[in-house]
Formats: C-alpha cells, structure tokens, sequence
C-alpha cells in the first residue's frame, strides 16, 4: 500500500471512531423518540377523541400487542432483504462493467 494511502486510511479510521465515540458523551441523557410516537402526540393535540380505525394484521392474529423483541426482529429482518436486493443488482451491474471491459479488450 502507497504512504499516501495508508495515511488517508489512518485518518478515515480515526473519523469513524470519532463518529461513532462523540455522541456517547455528548448527548447524555438525550430521550430518542421514533416517528410513531411524535405522530400520535401530534394527532392527540389535534383531535383529542380521535380513535384509530385500522389495527396491525399481526396484533389481529394473535390477539394482543406484539412484544418489542418481535418488531425488532421484523425490522432486522426488513433491512437484511433490502440490503440483499441491493447487493444483488450492485454486483450484477460491477459484473456488467467488467465484461464490457473483457469484450473491449479482446
């Protein structure tokens, strides 16, 4: 590996420790809410009797709420399928470009 590389990697590695290490100290005692909540806040403060009229399939089919490990797991398991999709068709299209440059070089 060229110096000049091993010194962009150095820095790069360096940046991603302090992306990943800052926020720990500074943001102590920080509350993250998700989108689901900050909606129902919003839709309370705008009409306090509203009901909703359409329950989750799953909670239907089992009869109560699901636990937070299971809709965890469903949305591990959406983004491992997305992840994989994409994967997919990024390495077709390396796969095209390589050949392209086999069929030039022949």
């Amino acid at each position: 590996m060229k110096k000049s590389r091993k010194g962009l990697v150095i820095i790069l590695l360096i940046a991603a420790v302090c992306i990943a290490l800052i926020p720990l100290f500074t943001l102590k005692g920080a509350e993250f809410g998700g989108s689901d909540d900050a909606g129902s806040e919003v839709v309370s403060e705008v009409d306090p009797t509203y009901e909703s009229w359409a329950t989750p399939l799953l909670e239907v089919m089992i009869g109560g709420e699901l636990p937070g490990e299971v809709e965890s797991l469903f949305f591990c398991l959406q983004t491992g399928i997305g992840v994989g999709i994409i994967a997919f068709f990024m390495g077709r299209l390396v796969e095209r470009k390589k050949l392209g440059k086999e069929d030039q070089d022949l």
